[in-house]
């Protein structure tokens, strides 16, 4: 049976990723530093094994590497969102968002590489829409993000020669629960003005393109960055009043 280490994997994308590989037939290492949703979503789940970790913390991330010998795919999703002006966006929440959503990509990469080289596995690292193109408040989330596609690359140009695969997915907005919880209905109409499929994604939607990545169909597919956002990143060419 083929193992998926899925990190961030007690909700949102992170969950709806460790869902499809169970329907696929894979056994799913479920990583999240939040005890409790990882417990109770993992009770509801069979042919999976939660593990308590932060992966910004490196002792906790070789800890799992010790414990885990089979991975054959490796989902990098983990990750921390700061929204707030330059001026206000001190080192500390500078420092808090990197070390999770950049450190944490790295240190867990080079954590199972031995493991993802014996076979010959898959990295599909979970960046965003907000590291291809600039917005407003999100100056370290956005470079974080723009931080894991040069990472995923560097990835692919290095590890290929083991055998090793990694892609990168950027999903563009989202309807998650946080998503719905915070945007008002102003954002919401923005959002879908601004996407052409004039919508927000699903996390299923997002789930369906990580897992094909790591699938014999995408086997010939390393080093890209694939935007999964409706078509939102397109929507910066040309003016918005010259799209009708």
């Amino acid at each position: 049976m083929k193992t998926a280490l899925v990190t961030g994997a007690a909700r949102g994308i992170g969950l709806a990723t460790t869902k499809q590989f169970l329907q696929k037939g894979w056994h799913v290492v479920m990583i999240d530093r939040d005890e409790e949703a990882l417990t109770s979503e993992a009770a509801q789940l069979d042919q999976v094994t939660p593990v308590l970790c932060d992966v910004s913390q490196i002792k906790q991330v070789n800890d799992v590497a010790q414990r885990i010998e089979r991975v054959d795919a490796l989902i990098n999703n983990a990750g921390v969102a700061d929204f707030g002006p330059i001026e206000d966006t001190d080192l500390s929440r500078w420092r808090a968002v990197m070390d999770t959503n950049l450190d944490g990509v790295f240190l867990v990469t080079q954590a199972f590489v031995s493991a993802l080289a014996a076979a010959k596995g898959a990295i599909v690292n979970i960046a965003s829409i907000s590291g291809l193109r600039a917005s407003t408040l999100r100056v370290a989330y956005g470079t974080s993000k723009a931080g894991v596609m040069a990472l995923t690359q560097q990835q692919a140009v290095e590890l290929g020669e083991k055998g090793i695969r990694a892609n990168c997915v950027c999903p563009g907005p989202v309807r998650t629960k946080l998503a719905m919880a915070v945007h008002t209905q102003d954002i919401i109409d923005a959002y879908h003005d601004a996407i052409p499929l004039n919508r927000y994604g699903s996390e299923d939607e997002i789930a369906n393109v990580i897992t094909f990545l790591c699938s014999p169909e995408a086997s010939f597919v390393t080093g890209q960055i694939i935007s999964v956002d409706g078509g939102f990143e397109a929507t910066g060419i040309g003016l918005p009043a010259l799209r009708r």
